[in-house]
């Protein structure tokens, strides 16, 4: 036991009064250990569905979160005792330092309470199709100061978190699990109207990702300077490639106008010349 406790008591480095021994450098390890371990044990039991029938996995992944940022603070806290150093004194003695950081800091320390209202609010969760400044993005992670999102051309995009809880965001996710899209079409005048709205909404209703197909609607929605305006509008759950799907109609929609001499106008213009008289 002796020459464990010198062992123990042994001095790593030491710095004027200050000193570092094994025994500390063992503690530390041991409740960065316990700490990654409890940690551990709360993924494994948050992953448990049937024990938790009532969390979805969004819900589950803020609560974990929320739970490991804690633990880290707490540990850290732990980590600092065992090296001497007195919590409330260091927050005391360093009030106007951490004043001085703060306005530095300041759209950091914003980023980071973003970050805990979109873990503990649940209106955003991970998954989620949004629309931020026009830019389509589902989101892939939600961390403490930044987000992921993954955008249509599978580009990682990182977000600070006070852009999505600030700025006007669309939550495509946040209604029903089906959206309703629409497709305009201009057609020549003297098209059959009707024929045109039956092509509309068949070529939309040979689609694979089209829901609730009694709802495919084909609308007369304008008489436009060189075209009758036709929209057909749709319900789809594939939000995140809806350009795809919208792309793949567009396709069976154009087929379906040349089997049938159905024409799509571009504008014209006439230019007419004016002969001057030679006197």
């Amino acid at each position: 036991m002796k020459v464990l406790d010198k062992i123990l008591d042994l001095d790593i480095f030491h710095f004027g009064k200050f000193y570092f021994k094994v025994q500390d450098l063992i503690v530390i390890i041991l409740i960065f250990a316990a700490t990654r371990f409890v940690i551990w044990l709360i993924r494994k039991g948050l992953n448990r569905k049937s024990d938790l029938k009532t969390l979805d996995q969004s819900n589950r992944y803020a609560l974990f979160q929320i739970i490991s940022y804690v633990l880290w603070i707490i540990a850290f806290s732990f980590i600092l005792e065992t090296l001497g150093v007195k919590i409330t004194v260091l927050i005391a003695g360093s009030a106007a330092l951490l004043v001085g950081i703060g306005l530095g800091l300041q759209q950091t320390f914003n980023d980071i309470v973003s970050g805990i209202i979109l873990l503990i609010e649940g209106s955003t969760k991970i998954g989620d199709i949004l629309e931020i400044d026009g830019d389509i993005v589902k989101l892939e992670n939600i961390g403490l100061r930044t987000s992921t999102g993954l955008s249509r051309d599978d580009i990682a995009v990182i977000l600070p978190n006070s852009v999505i809880t600030t700025n006007k965001v669309i939550n495509w996710s946040h209604q029903s699990m089906k959206t309703r899209f629409r497709i305009n079409v201009g057609v020549a005048y003297g098209s059959d109207v009707e024929l045109v709205k039956r092509i509309l909404e068949e070529s939309v209703m040979e689609h694979p990702d089209i829901t609730d197909k009694k709802l495919i609607e084909g609308r007369l929605i304008d008489f436009g300077n060189s075209s009758l305006d036709f929209q057909v509008l749709f319900f789809s759950k594939n939000v995140f490639r809806i350009e795809k799907v919208k792309s793949d109609i567009r396709f069976i929609i154009n087929r379906k106008f040349i089997e049938n001499n159905i024409s799509i106008p571009f504008p014209q213009m006439d230019v007419h010349f004016k002969r001057e008289k030679v006197q």
